[in-house]
């Protein structure tokens, strides 16, 4: 009987880990995803570096929740004459659940400008 409890607890932990790790990769793709498609969608003809910053506040507003983009800014450089549009997201990392402290996730997306 205590073999069964010892190791029930092991399986536990473990699944909980896992469980864990797979809300982590969750938020780290959907803010990855969302600033990769902030900055294609600001590179198109008509809009702006602000447009972007909306666009990510929304995708990840709709995904996660308002709380997971806590500071999403966008610029436009140029590289060999080329002007590229990037957009910075920086979220929360979720170490319990979807709490964690202030260690924090830093994703960015690149798009060539259209204009």
């Amino acid at each position: 009987m205590v073999d069964f409890v010892l190791v029930s607890a092991i399986v536990t932990v473990i699944f909980l880990a896992l469980l864990q790790l797979a809300l982590v990769l969750h938020v780290r793709n959907t803010v990855a995803d969302a600033a990769s498609s902030a900055a294609r969608y600001g590179a198109l003809a008509d809009r702006t570096a602000q447009d972007a910053r909306d666009r990510a506040d929304l995708l990840i507003g709709s995904a996660l929740g308002d709380g997971y983009s806590r500071e999403v800014s966008a610029g436009v450089t140029s590289s060999n004459g080329v002007r590229i549009l990037t957009v910075s997201v920086t979220a929360p990392l979720p170490l319990m659940g979807l709490w964690g402290p202030g260690r924090t996730l830093e994703m960015s997306g690149h798009a060539v400008v259209d204009k």
